[in-house]
């Protein structure tokens, strides 16, 4: 089993310790820095190429943007989870960036192992070559759905996230509705979480946006078996919707 190296930097130092012994308790994890200092962090990640990079968006010295642009730079196939405060703004920040998860404070030791596991899992999976073949085979719409977002880098906390796969089920089940976006599907994905359809386009809209902006293009065009997209060229929503729905509607006839 591989043991990952972490380095967590956290201006709540009580929440940082519990995260650490949290990590140790687990096993398959060593913490090879802890501290509140971006600065001393950097020291420590340019030296020691971690697997893992825990970080606090505001620290001493240099903050969790510097960071994780620190880790971008020089260890890029690291994992990166943000942690901060409930910011629209900050949180895009973060993630445009290149981190792979942000986890809103107040956050349970229990919550942010859960992410960890699932960053370093698929990072297991990768490098044994098994990424494409899960320990067992998505059956449901939803877990295809899921396994394609995870695969192309669309995180599950973003609002986003749910509205996408929503619309995507609704496009499955009713492939007219595509024709209909500002009409009814936005409306009827709104109508489930209780928000309006602006705010659904906007979230949906931004998914896509992180996808793209961490540069998986290679990954999204592998899923759907051609060369859809090149560089910064993005889909709008309506796009994407149906290129998933369409994927998953052959799939379910083969």
């Amino acid at each position: 089993m591989k043991t990952f190296n972490v380095v967590l930097l956290e201006s709540n130092l009580a929440a940082m310790e519990q995260l650490k012994q949290a990590l140790q308790k687990h096993g398959g994890y060593r913490v090879i820095h802890a501290g509140d200092d971006g600065d001393e962090g950097i020291v420590k990640i340019t030296r020691e190429h971690p697997d893992l990079v825990v970080t606090g968006m505001f620290i001493k010295g240099t903050d969790g943007c510097g960071v994780i642009q620190t880790v971008k730079k020089n260890c890029n196939n690291a994992k990166i989870v943000a942690c901060g405060v409930a910011n629209d703004e900050l949180i895009e920040k973060a993630l445009n960036l290149g981190a792979h998860y942000y986890l809103v404070k107040p956050f349970s030791v229990s919550t942010a192992m859960e992410r960890i596991e699932e960053l370093m899992e698929e990072e297991v999976k990768a490098e044994a070559g098994e990424y494409a073949n899960a320990h067992r085979k998505a059956v449901t719409i939803d877990e295809k759905i899921s396994e394609i977002f995870i695969s192309i880098g669309i995180p599950p906390h973003i609002k986003g996230y749910s509205y996408l796969r929503e619309a995507i089920k609704m496009t499955v089940e009713t492939p007219y509705v595509i024709n209909a976006v500002t009409k009814e599907l936005y409306p009827g994905v709104a109508k489930i979480y209780n928000t309006s359809s602006s705010k659904v386009e906007r979230a949906i809209r931004h998914a896509i946006e992180v996808a793209w902006n961490r540069g998986r293009v290679d990954a999204i065009n592998a899923i759907f078996g051609t060369r859809i997209y090149l560089g910064t060229e993005k889909p709008t929503n309506s796009e994407f919707i149906a290129l998933v729905a369409d994927k998953l509607i052959l799939e379910s006839m083969m």
